[in-house]
């Protein structure tokens, strides 16, 4: 709850401060990109050795299916991601609102022109590689820094290539705070069935692929 509070605190909260600064599209691009490639690495540094660092209802769902996670846990870790994102919601309601109200408390959003289903299949893309490399991770990674490395930054990436056009929100935690607590709910369906049908794919992958490893080996 807390991890995911914190990112829907600081990622959505870059988007309402570059706003009402007014600075150019591409720097806030790659501002929105760090501060939310730089929050999940932070999380991963401080609490992932405690809880995994779910701060993202796709990634628990993706590594239940996997076989990563303790399926008995994926349901309470989503309830309480969601209170996290709900808490996040509030205090940029509260704090941020007034600063800049077009931004929406940093709403996801789809760029003009892009498709309600362009929206799904890049938000399906990108939380699918995002929820494998945390698989990757958690499954061959051992070394924290280097697991907050590996996550951190394809969250970065994937925002500059793909938040241009849809927000890049690959968690329905992230779009659904800012979203509740500014009223904005245009598409917002975009960003629940897109990251969950990618992390939905990306587990049943990264379980088959390892599966067939595991056979080869025998």
């Amino acid at each position: 709850m807390l991890g995911t509070y914190v990112l829907v605190v600081a990622g959505p909260g870059s988007i309402i401060l570059s706003s009402t600064l007014g600075l150019p599209s591409l720097e806030t691009l790659f501002i929105v990109a760090a501060t939310f490639g730089g929050t999940v690495a932070l999380v991963i540094l401080a609490i992932g050795r405690i809880s995994g660092a779910h701060i993202n209802p796709a990634i628990t769902i993706g590594s239940t299916l996997a076989g990563s996670f303790d399926s008995e846990l994926a349901l309470p870790y989503v309830v309480f991601q969601i209170a996290g994102a709900i808490m996040a919601g509030i205090f940029l309601r509260v704090c941020l609102g007034a600063i800049e109200p077009f931004a929406y408390l940093g709403s996801t959003k789809l760029a003009l022109g892009t498709t309600t289903i362009q929206g799904i299949v890049l938000e399906i893309i990108g939380t699918c590689v995002l929820t494998l490399s945390a698989l990757v991770a958690s499954s061959y990674v051992k070394t924290p820094s280097k697991q907050a490395l590996l996550v951190g930054g394809t969250l970065a990436v994937l925002i500059l290539f793909i938040g241009p056009l849809t927000g890049a929100s690959f968690n329905p935690a992230r779009s659904l705070g800012p979203s509740l607590f500014s009223g904005y709910f245009t598409d917002q369906f975009v960003y629940y069935i897109g990251p969950v049908s990618g992390a939905v794919v990306a587990g049943l992958t990264f379980r088959q692929v390892r599966s067939s490893i595991g056979n080869g080996l025998e």
